[in-house]
C-alpha cells in the first residue's frame, strides 16, 4: 500500500509506476485536479456521508466523505474528505485518488490517515541519513544529493524483516532479492540485534565502515606497503 501527498499524486509517471508493479495506493492530489472526459459526460458529486475515522490510540471522531465522479466509474476512483462538511476547513479538507476496492467510505479515509504517520517517520530516517545537510548550490546539486539519501534510506529500508519474509505467493513478482550479512558481522561488539529502522542502519554503518576505511588508507597503503594491514581489508571483505 502507497499512502502520499499531492506532489506524487499529481505526477502521472509515479502513478503509472505503481500500476506496473501492481500496488494498491490512496495518493493526494490537488483540489483543481483535472482528468480528461468523453464528450457528453460530466463531473459529478455524491452527498456527504458521515464515518468513524479510527485512531492508533483507539480514539474515534467523526468525518465526512463523499465522492467525485469523472464521468463513468473507473478503477480509480476519486475521494473528497473533511472535519466539517459546511465550512471545509483548509488544514483538513483532503481530494485523494485511490485504486482500492471495496468499503470506500471507511477504508479510503482510515488508511489515507495514516499518512501523517509515514511522513513522521520518513522525516526523522532521512534527516537521520543527512537529508537537510546540502549547502547552498544550484538545484542540480541538491537534487543529487537528494537522490543519494533516498538510495541509501532504500538500502536500509531493504534489511527490514517485512522485506526479507516477503510473502512469495505475492500477486507482483518481486523486483530485488536480499540476502542477510555473514553471521560473523553479528560477533561485533556494536552489533544491534533490534528490528527497528535506526538498528538496520547501525548495523549497515558496521558492515561498511571498513570498506569506506580501506578507501581512506588507501593513498597511503600505496606509498608505505602494510602487508598485514592490506590482507586484512581482503579477508573482511
Amino acid at each position: 500500500m502507497v499512502l502520499a501527498d499531492s506532489l506524487y499524486g499529481e505526477s502521472g509517471d509515479f502513478i503509472s509506476q505503481l500500476d506496473q508493479v501492481h500496488l494498491k495506493f490512496v495518493v493526494a492530489i490537488r483540489c483543481n485536479h483535472g482528468v480528461w472526459l468523453p464528450p457528453g459526460q460530466r463531473v459529478r458529486y455524491t452527498n456527504w456521508r458521515p464515518f468513524e475515522r479510527s485512531f492508533t490510540n483507539g480514539d474515534h471522531h467523526t468525518r465526512y466523505i463523499r465522492e467525485i465522479v469523472f464521468g463513468q466509474r473507473g478503477r480509480i476512483r476519486y475521494y473528497h474528505l473533511t472535519t466539517d462538511h459546511e465550512t471545509l476547513p483548509p488544514e483538513s479538507t483532503w481530494y485523494i485518488m485511490t485504486n482500492l476496492q471495496g468499503h470506500m467510505r471507511t477504508t479510503v479515509g482510515n488508511t489515507y490517515g495514516l499518512r501523517t504517520w509515514i511522513e513522521y517517520g520518513f522525516k526523522h530516517a532521512t534527516n537521520e541519513l543527512g537529508w537537510a545537510d546540502f549547502r547552498v548550490t544550484d538545484y542540480a546539486s541538491i537534487e543529487r544529493w537528494w537522490e543519494l539519501v533516498s538510495c541509501a534510506y532504500l538500502l536500509v529500508s531493504l534489511q527490514s524483516h517485512e522485506f526479507q519474509h516477503a510473502d512469495s505467493a505475492s500477486e507482483r513478482a518481486q523486483p530485488f532479492t536480499v540476502t542477510a550479512p555473514p553471521h560473523r558481522f553479528a560477533e561485533h561488539r556494536w552489533w544491534d540485534n533490534g528490528q527497528g529502522w535506526k538498528n538496520i542502519l547501525n548495523n549497515l554503518r558496521l558492515v561498511l565502515q571498513p570498506y569506506v576505511f580501506h578507501c581512506v588508507l588507501l593513498p597511503c597503503l600505496l606509498l608505505f606497503d602494510v602487508p598485514g594491514l592490506r590482507a586484512g581489508f581482503f579477508t573482511h571483505s
